[in-house]
C-alpha cells in the first residue's frame, strides 16, 4: 500500500479538484474511475476496481478483488471484501462483485466468496443495506433488495429480487429467500422463505402473503387472489410440499406470480419455513 502522492500521476491529478482526498491510502494496482469520489483515511487495496460514479466515504476499507460498479455510494467504516470467515478459507483467490446503484451504509460488512461454493459473492444493483448489515461469503443478492440495520446473511444465502429483511434479521447459511418476500425486524430465518410470503415472530414463522409490496410492483388483484390461494395450499391445507406444489399448478395458468412461487418451491434446499 502507498500514500496517495506516491501513486501514478494521472491519480496525484484527481487531486486538484479534491475527488480522491489527499489522506486517503490507495494501492497502485487499483483500477479506478477518473470520476471516483473516495473520501480521508479510507484504504483502497490491490485488485479493487471502482467504476464511474460511485462515492466512497471516510474510513472505508477495501480488499480485494473487488469489482464495484456505477453509480455506488459506500459509506464510512464499511468494510468491503474482506477475507471470508469461514475456517476452511486459506487465501484463495476469491472476488466479490458489486453491481449499479447501491447504497451501502455505515459499518456495513461484505465478504469474498470461497471456493467451496463458486470463489464469487455476488450482489446486484438498485440494493439499500442500511447500517451495520453483512453480506457473508459466497451469498448472491438479486436487485431492489432492502435489508434493515443489523440484519445479518450467514454463507451461501440467496436473496432474490425486492426482498426486504427487517432490522435485525438473521438468515440462516444456505437460505433462498424468494422475490417480494418480507421479514418482519428480528426474524431467524432457518429455512427457505417462498416468493411473496411475510414471515415474522419468536419462533419465526409465515404471517400472510406480502400483499402491499405486490401492488408496488403492479401486481394485478387476480394475481394477489392466486398467491393468497397459493399461501392457503402452502401453510394451511397440511399437504407434503410436492403434493402443494401440484395444486398450485392446476391453477397456475399464465399468472406469473404463481409460476414463481412453483418454480422457487422445486428447488428449495432446505425446506420451506413452515
Amino acid at each position: 500500500m502507498v500514500i496517495l502522492s506516491q501513486v501514478q500521476t494521472y491519480v496525484v491529478q484527481r487531486l486538484e479538484i479534491r475527488l480522491i482526498d489527499p489522506q486517503a491510502i490507495i494501492d497502485v494496482n487499483a483500477e479506478i474511475a477518473d470520476d471516483v469520489d473516495i473520501g480521508p483515511f479510507s484504504v483502497i487495496g490491490a485488485d479493487v476496481r471502482i467504476d464511474s460514479g460511485t462515492v466512497i466515504g471516510p474510513h472505508v476499507v477495501m480488499k480485494g478483488p473487488v469489482s464495484i460498479g456505477k453509480d455506488n455510494h459506500i459509506y464510512q467504516f464499511s468494510s468491503i471484501g474482506e477475507d471470508p470467515q469461514d475456517k476452511k478459507y486459506a487465501d484463495e483467490e476469491t472476488q466479490l462483485v458489486i453491481g449499479d446503484r447501491n447504497v451501502i451504509r455505515e459499518f456495513s460488512s461484505m465478504h469474498r466468496g470461497t471456493l467451496q461454493d463458486k470463489g464469487i459473492t455476488k450482489i446486484g444493483s438498485d440494493n439499500l443495506f442500511m447500517a451495520y448489515t453483512h453480506v457473508a461469503h459466497d451469498c448472491v443478492i438479486g436487485n431492489n433488495v432492502i435489508m434493515a440495520n443489523g440484519a445479518s446473511l450467514a454463507g451461501h444465502v440467496h436473496l432474490c429480487d425486492n426482498a426486504i429483511l427487517g432490522g435485525f434479521t438473521l438468515v440462516h447459511q444456505f437460505t433462498q429467500i424468494g422475490t417480494f418476500s418480507f421479514a418482519a425486524m428480528g426474524s431467524a430465518i432457518t429455512q427457505d422463505v417462498p416468493p411473496y410470503v411475510m414471515v415474522g415472530g419468536r419462533p419465526t414463522g409465515p404471517h400472510g402473503i406480502n400483499s402491499v409490496g405486490m401492488e408496488r410492483a403492479g401486481s394485478t388483484q387476480e394475481a394477489t387472489r392466486l398467491v393468497r390461494k397459493a399461501y392457503k395450499i402452502l401453510y394451511k391445507n397440511n399437504l407434503r410440499l410436492e403434493d402443494a406444489i401440484e395444486e398450485m399448478e392446476d391453477f397456475a395458468g399464465d399468472c406469473d406470480e404463481i409460476s414463481k412461487m412453483v418454480n422457487f418451491l422445486r428447488n428449495v434446499t432446505r425446506g420451506i419455513l413452515r
